[in-house]
């Protein structure tokens, strides 16, 4: 673990620094005027391990991030910066310079058995894209929802909003609270208190639910909620001093372990 750690340490300064040297040619970025980044290309199928972002059509409102669609919140240096990390750290071997961007109602994310979405408070779903989400939950599949919070600056509530469309996909589930002691914070490293994470902009502590199969918390988890919080952003912003190094290195962490507990249940 403790040799894991100094890696993750020195591969967030050397994104860091390579970031830095590319941003000093496109003109120094913020968090208010990002700039533009051309999409990863998109990864064929072979197996490895290949991070999938969902898209949906996002609810009233959800353009107000320099105009982007909320689905495409921190595309596409998070995922880049994470799967740096991640296969240096592990023998995962996932794709690296390429991504998936899928549809929730397209039948191609029943190729991938973890998925990620943020800005869940903006999430709208046809009847047609519930039934798909449900049976590619049932079958196997593992969801990250990360980055949305109640948002009484544009009058937004993200968790009903979220909970209302989960209640159509998974009739009866309970969003159950994940400690520290749970497996999916022990997947990779040990994180025993992933409550101390603080986001960068919200300054608040973060709340971690999971939907699990019977409601129980002892069997698999399907869904893993971070709600308000943003882990995604710390991966995104660890090239500038937005971000504290030590808290970016607990980022990734999480997004490691994370993604392993999803690929190994």
């Amino acid at each position: 673990m403790l040799r894991a750690a100094v890696v993750v340490a020195v591969l967030a300064a050397a994104v860091a620094v390579g970031s830095s040297q590319v941003n000093a040619q496109r003109g120094q970025r913020n968090f208010n005027q990002p700039v533009y980044t051309p999409p990863l290309p998109d990864a064929k199928y072979d197996g490895r391990y290949t991070f999938v972002r969902l898209t949906y059509n996002g609810g009233p409102g959800n353009l107000y991030y320099n105009g982007m669609p909320s689905w495409a919140h921190g595309y596409a240096h998070a995922e880049a910066n994470l799967l740096q990390i991640l296969n240096a750290v592990s023998d995962i071997n996932p794709h690296l310079t390429e991504s998936k961007i899928i549809s929730i109602g397209d039948p191609e994310l029943f190729r991938y058995p973890v998925a990620y979405m943020v800005e869940a408070g903006y999430l709208t779903m046809t009847n047609d894209e519930t039934a798909a989400i449900r049976n590619y939950l049932q079958k196997g599949g593992f969801i990250i929802i990360d980055d949305f919070r109640e948002d009484s600056r544009r009058y937004q509530s993200g968790w009903s909003n979220f909970a209302g469309v989960m209640e159509r996909v998974w009739p009866g589930g309970k969003f159950l609270p994940v400690p520290g002691t749970h497996p999916i914070f022990h997947s990779f490293y040990d994180i025993d208190h992933p409550e101390q994470f603080i986001t960068a902009y919200d300054q608040v502590v973060p709340e971690y639910y999971g939907l699990f199969e019977n409601n129980d918390p002892t069997k698999r988890m399907l869904m893993m909620v971070n709600f308000m919080n943003d882990i995604s952003q710390y991966w995104e912003f660890s090239q500038n001093n937005i971000n504290a190094m030590q808290n970016a290195n607990e980022a990734y962490k999480l997004g490691v372990n994370f993604i392993v507990y999803g690929i190994t249940h």
